[in-house]
């Protein structure tokens, strides 16, 4: 194919271009006058939202107050912009002004975008809130998670052996079984979709439109790993598999540590536990059924289901607190809701890392899950029944000398 042909540049083109450069160059130089920036946006906010957000009342303790809004202390919050700050203020503010005229500055844009994933609220109402358009909001809420994902990845990621070790010590003392690593969970992030991007494989069990989560937690409820993105139509099991996760497992190259040597030469691997919707493997331990009979089994599934309930527990905190996870997205962007969903799993994990203390009443009061049921898989690893043979043994021995559970 023929190079293209170089247009001849007329004076005049010459000329209109120079102008236009020297009009750019002489705008950067100019500063933002008048614009100030918005940095009372707190003391505003509060007078305004105090008394009746969403119909209740708030604590006259304006460090209360803040918590309830954005869900995290003002140490907190100021950590986290911290992270985004280099970001969101290397961004052109052009048009992120207030209806006063004053520029927002990042502790109000990440205000603005907190308050959005804590309250699930529309951008309508979230930029009223705040005195800004609902342009603003989504401008600026996209910003935040764009920044925060990058920024803050290092509060989700898998342990190193010494945390591990940490955490494996936790979950035997807690509930006696040795050598867990974590428990595992899934969830379904509910939305609505347009006509044109339905189809089976978004329509879920309970015939809602949604997209699965998968998350990995340890003692504290924190996330070690997620895995999101798939549709809502997928079983658990089947996601586990799809996840890299599920790949490093079987590629001997995760829960890779020592086994831990019982007597008669048996050893018992580094595992996860995990409900009756994913299979029995070597590295995820599932409950006995139901029917298996014993005194024993039975006592031991409940043990079983108290640390797995830790995987349920903290996506009953995650959708409480980032209420945009709970409630039924509009049209979301398949292809940006995986970064929302993150994001909030990353501030999760922020404020378990700041140990900042959570309301009771901002977890769901009921399943993170409500409506679902536990789809059963009936995948069973002969090597991970023979763990979990191993496992209940160890388990029964320690309950009869008396071994803290």
């Amino acid at each position: 194919m023929a190079p293209p042909k170089k247009s001849k540049k007329s004076k005049k083109s010459k000329k209109s271009k120079k102008d236009r450069k020297f009009r750019k160059s002489k705008s950067e130089v100019v500063p933002v006058e008048a614009k100030a920036v918005d940095s009372d946006w707190w003391d505003s906010f509060w007078q305004k939202n105090s008394s009746t957000p969403a119909g209740s009342s708030v604590s006259n303790d304006e460090e209360e107050g803040f918590k309830f809004f954005f869900r995290v202390s003002k140490k907190t919050f100021d950590y986290i912009c911290s992270l985004v700050r280099e970001d969101l203020v290397s961004r052109p503010p052009s048009g992120l002004i207030n209806i006063e005229g004053r520029l927002l500055s990042v502790e109000k844009q990440v205000a603005i975008a907190m308050r959005r994933l804590a309250s699930g609220e529309s951008q309508v109402s979230v930029g009223a809130a705040f005195g800004v358009g609902q342009s603003t909001v989504s401008q600026v809420t996209w910003r935040f998670i764009e920044a925060l994902e990058e920024r803050a990845k290092h509060h989700l990621k898998w342990p190193d052996s010494k945390r591990i070790e940490e955490i494996k010590s936790e979950f035997e003392a807690s509930f006696g079984l040795l050598n867990c690593c974590g428990a595992i969970d899934g969830t379904h992030i509910i939305m609505t979709l347009p006509t044109v991007q339905t189809s089976d494989d978004w329509c879920d069990p309970e015939e809602n439109y949604s997209m699965l989560l998968q998350g990995i937690v340890d003692h504290e409820m924190r996330f070690l790993d997620i895995v999101t993105g798939w549709p809502g139509g997928m079983t658990v099991s089947r996601l586990l598999k799809c996840s890299g996760f599920y790949k490093l497992c079987e590629g001997g190259q995760r829960l890779n540590g020592n086994a831990r040597s019982l007597s008669g030469g048996v050893g018992i691997r580094e595992y996860l536990v995990g409900g009756v919707g994913y299979p029995l493997l070597p590295w995820l331990i599932t409950p006995f059924e139901s029917n298996a009979g014993t005194v024993s089994i039975s006592s031991f599934n409940a043990t079983h289901e108290a640390a797995r309930s830790l995987a349920v527990r903290a996506f009953s905190q995650l959708k409480g607190t980032w209420r945009i996870l709970s409630k039924v997205m509009w049209r979301p962007d398949k292809r940006k809701l995986p970064s929302i969903i993150l994001v909030c799993c990353l501030l999760h994990n922020i404020i378990v890392d700041s140990e900042d203390i959570l309301d009771p009443d901002v977890a769901l009061s009921g399943h993170h899950d409500s409506g679902y049921g536990e789809q059963c898989c009936k995948q069973v690893d002969p090597l991970g029944r023979t763990m979990r043979d191993n496992l209940i043994k160890h388990w029964e021995r320690g309950k009869q000398t008396g071994a803290p559970k």
